[in-house]
């Protein structure tokens, strides 16, 4: 299943800086674990913020959800998912 997941992070002003760097290097070897996986599809930022929206292919919405809290800024986030499905008027015969 295709998920369309929007990432908003909300880093308190106070946090730790030095363990905010620790905690972004962590999330990046992870989402490259995920990309390599072919889990984690796509990732593209929100100009402006610090979002993202990411296109994730798993097995359910509760697979979705146990990966999404593995994240290590997943406690800073606010996520909204959408679960996507091909369109009929698509041109392409698969989900690219």
């Amino acid at each position: 299943m295709l998920f369309h997941v929007t990432m908003d992070i909300h880093v308190p002003l106070d946090f730790d800086i030095t363990r905010f760097e620790e905690l972004k290097a962590l999330e990046k070897a992870r989402f490259q674990e995920l990309q390599h996986a072919g889990t984690w599809r796509h990732i593209w930022r929100i100009v402006g913020q610090y979002s993202n929206v990411s296109i994730f292919d798993v097995e359910s919405n509760a697979v979705l959800h146990d990966l999404l809290t593995t994240l290590p800024l997943y406690p800073f986030m606010d996520v909204k998912v959408t679960a996507l499905c091909r369109h009929p008027s698509s041109l392409h015969d698969d989900d690219r």
